[in-house]
Order: C-alpha cells, then sequence, then structure tokens
C-alpha cells in the first residue's frame, strides 16, 4: 500500500514537471528553460505556470483509475493538492 502510494507520488512529480516543461517552451517564447522561470518568477506568474503543469496530473490520475490503481490515484491526487497549495503562495508572494 506505501509502495503504490510512493509511485503515485513520483509518477505525479514526474508528470507535473514534464507539463511545466511543456507550458514553458509553449510561452516561453523560444527561451530556455530556466530564463522562462526567471522571468515567470519575476512577473508572478510561476504559480500559473504550475498550474499549467498540472494538467498532466489529470491524465494520470484516471488512467490510474481506469486501471483500479486506487493508491497510485491517490499519490497523484495529493502531488496535485500540494501543487494548488504551492499555486495559492506563488499568487500571495
Amino acid at each position: 500500500m506505501k509502495k503504490e502510494l510512493l509511485i503515485g507520488i513520483v509518477v505525479g512529480l514526474v508528470a507535473n514537471i514534464i507539463g511545466l516543461y511543456f507550458a514553458t517552451l509553449y510561452f516561453g517564447n523560444g527561451n530556455d528553460f530556466g530564463s522562462v522561470i526567471r522571468s515567470a518568477l519575476a512577473e508572478g506568474i510561476l504559480g500559473k505556470l504550475i498550474s499549467l503543469g498540472a494538467i498532466l496530473n489529470l491524465l494520470v490520475f484516471f488512467v490510474f483509475i481506469k486501471k483500479k490503481q486506487d493508491y497510485r490515484a491517490r499519490g497523484v491526487l495529493l502531488i496535485t493538492i500540494i501543487n494548488a497549495i504551492a499555486t495559492f503562495v506563488f499568487k500571495l508572494i
């Protein structure tokens, strides 16, 4: 049970990072990943980029639900909730 939850957490983190990378590629105007993140932090839109990166978590979550891997889906949901909290914190900063 703990192993399945940990797998879901890792998959959720990886999906979120990949989604964040794709969001920076799309909205980054050809700049590299690091400069897009720095400029997003300076402009106050890093939370929005992180939220866009979490869209892949939705796909992963439904795949785990479809395969009846509930504990893995819980791990992805936990990462998505942490992502929402981080987005809220970045919005306040």
